[in-house]
């Protein structure tokens, strides 16, 4: 069985946690760090974006299920951070709370804005489909502590991939209204998908350790496409937008998101309760 046929489903995988890395005494070495580094902050963004719905759900069991993925991409953020945060003696809340809109190197895809429901299902099926293919290829890095935090995240997003599978069905073949706001969504995300695959200088430093974006380009819009048509929605046409999340160049959408994420942390550093 293929990630994209799997059942709902969640496995107990490996026990690894940002406390057992940051206990076990490691440094990353300086590429690694970067790009363990790019992998955190775009599971800290989604996460925070997908928190939102908390509360705001179309349903109880909707409302529960989005905060568990958040609370899945978090985890990935925390471990990905305590790992990169050896390199230059910095904690998780360091990379998190105490860095500007300028260092972060996310994608675009998950600063898009949430929408309405249909919008952020739209950026959940094109984001975890390329995640659950980063992880696969990650779980086999030759750095020891990237492939074992990626075994774990696999896991985990595997089931993210078929939550925003079975809602583009949902949607998809729903009402019309449904059907619109769903394709509404696939429209607006769309543009951002490229980026997720585009390979530059860091790649380039770390044969064997990182996966090369473009490896995943394929077998991603092969599964997206699917889910797509199954949905009986139409593959959009909307032109690819500008990119630069890497190269620390972001969306508007961006710095709105960091100052109510850091607000607090900011203001009171340090602070403990």
């Amino acid at each position: 069985m293929s990630a994209f046929e799997s059942a709902t489903r969640i496995s107990a995988g490996q026990a690894l946690t940002a406390e057992d890395i940051a206990a076990a005494g490691l440094k990353a070495d300086e590429p690694v760090a970067r790009y363990a580094l790019r992998l955190a902050d775009d599971s800290l963004i989604l996460a925070q974006q997908l928190s939102w719905w908390i509360s705001r759900a179309p349903e109880i069991e909707e409302d529960i299920a989005l905060g568990n993925i958040a609370l899945d991409t978090l985890g990935h953020a925390r471990s990905f951070y305590t790992y990169a945060g050896t390199a230059w003696g910095k904690t998780e809340d360091d990379l998190a709370y105490h860095r500007d809109e300028g260092d972060f190197v996310c994608a675009h895809l998950v600063q898009v804005p949430n929408g309405d429901f249909g919008q952020t299902i739209a950026r959940q099926l094109l984001f975890s489909i390329y995640a659950t293919l980063l992880y696969e290829g990650l779980a086999a890095s030759s750095d020891p502590t990237l492939a074992a935090v990626a075994a774990k995240a696999v896991k985990e997003v595997e089931y993210h991939v078929d939550h925003a599978w079975q809602w583009t069905l949902r949607l998809g073949m729903g009402t019309q209204e449904s059907a619109q706001r769903m394709q509404a969504g696939l429209n607006i995300v769309w543009p951002y998908l490229e980026e997720l695959f585009e390979d530059d200088e860091l790649i380039e430093e770390l044969p064997g350790v990182a996966v090369r974006p473009s490896t995943l380009r394929e077998p991603a819009l092969a599964a997206i496409t699917r889910a797509i048509r199954e949905a009986q929605l139409e593959i959009p046409t909307t032109k690819t937008a500008v990119t630069g999340g890497r190269k620390g160049l972001h969306r508007e959408s961006l710095g709105f998101i960091l100052a109510e994420m850091q607000v607090l942390a900011r203001a009171h550093p340090g602070a403990t309760w």
